[in-house]
């Protein structure tokens, strides 16, 4: 309802609580869904029903004969077909064929995302960065959907912060981040992957792209230069922080999207997180990933028996204590469950690669060694 509202009504329910009625249409409604979040007592209700009613009612008397529901305004049928009445909780997809500003508006609102489909089907998942704590999901991954048959698209959305992520970004910490300078460990972060529900997505970048916060755009890596001939540049596709570009109060936010449109789809996500350091990272696998040495020495004797049909018998196996990746000596031996081999690598420097450069591929049989897959191997002997 209060999304329906014009300048006359919204300033007539701010009045009603003595909220300021001064400003933009943007920030007047702004100010109203904070008051129906987080302050909507029966009174209030009572007098945004009134109004609403009011409103329509008016309109449906001028037309002659009305039809059913035809009191309703479309921004108002928009809103209202995109409830979710499970939830308590007004959504609406990130792209729609006819945007107007006050479903467009509606859409991001206070980290509120998408309108459920219609129909049930498997929702675009994005793989957990072991660096980032996700605080709260604002927008779970939602499909860029092209305008109209140009290549260049643009996806806008406008939305504002809660006051508790506002107070989460402002009280916390600054951290020299390993290239990418002095950052909060708590960021906006807008990520972007390939919309597809077979598997969770890396970040992957559409062509073209260009993220715009307000009025200024942020940085976007850019690609590695390629030496060999017919073998196109890479660029690292990492998430994109936005937060030292957004207003950290009641103001509202636009975030807009340039991107290529190419044949292939894409998704986007809005997200607070808290980020990790490598030291902190290591802290939690020494408290959950270390494999007992019992376990450790169980696995030795399964590869030992390789083959139990052989004459000769293996009573041995070498295992280095100096780290392939630094050439020291093993001070945290690790390696990922999934590794057929015994050989181990140092979690320090391991993590603090990762964190600069994140690949998280094993350094001994160059596989995926994710974090959450990585234990301590007990029974191997080290510095500490």
């Amino acid at each position: 309802m209060v999304m329906s509202f014009r300048v006359s009504d919204l300033q007539m329910l701010l009045g009603f609580v003595g909220r300021s009625k001064s400003g933009l249409k943007h920030e007047l409604v702004t100010r109203a869904l904070q008051l129906v979040q987080f302050d909507c007592s029966p009174e209030v209700f009572k007098k945004i029903k009134e109004l609403y009613e009011t409103r329509y009612a008016k309109k449906s008397s001028e037309v002659a004969q009305p039809q059913p529901q035809q009191h309703r305004s479309p921004e108002a049928l928009s809103i209202h077909s995109s409830y979710d009445r499970g939830s308590a909780v007004a959504r609406t997809s990130i792209s729609t064929t006819n945007i107007d500003y006050p479903t467009l508006y509606g859409k991001y609102l206070n980290g509120l995302g998408r309108l459920p489909p219609k129909v049930a089907k498997p929702e675009v998942r994005l793989v957990k960065l072991p660096f980032y704590t996700t605080l709260d999901e604002l927008l779970k991954p939602t499909e860029l959907v092209p305008q109209n048959n140009e290549k260049l698209q643009e996806s806008p959305c406008i939305f504002a912060l809660t006051p508790r992520q506002v107070e989460l970004i402002r009280n916390s910490r600054y951290f020299l981040s390993p290239g990418m300078g002095v950052l909060r460990d708590v960021l906006f972060l807008h990520r972007i992957c390939y919309t597809d529900t077979s598997s969770p997505q890396e970040d992957q970048y559409p062509p073209n792209i260009a993220v715009k916060v307000n009025h200024s755009y942020c940085s976007v890596p850019g690609y590695y230069p390629s030496n060999k001939p017919g073998v196109e540049p890479k660029r690292p596709c990492r998430p994109i922080n936005l937060t030292h570009l957004m207003y950290l109060s009641a103001a509202t936010n636009r975030i807009t999207v340039t991107w290529g449109n190419y044949g292939k789809s894409y998704s986007v996500g809005l997200y607070l997180v808290r980020q990790m350091t490598s030291a902190e990272l290591l802290q939690r696998l020494k408290t959950i990933g270390i494999k007992h040495p019992e376990l450790c020495k169980a696995l030795v004797k399964e590869k030992l028996r390789l083959d139990p049909d052989s004459e000769i018998a293996t009573t041995g196996v070498r295992v280095s204590l100096i780290c392939p990746l630094v050439k020291m000596r093993l001070s945290v031996p690790c390696r990922a469950e999934t590794c057929a081999h015994l050989q181990c690598f140092d979690a320090v420097f391991y993590l603090q690669m990762n964190e600069k450069k994140p690949t998280w591929m094993c350094p001994v049989c160059d596989k995926p060694a994710p974090y959450d897959q990585l234990i301590i191997d007990g029974s191997v002997p080290t510095l500490l």
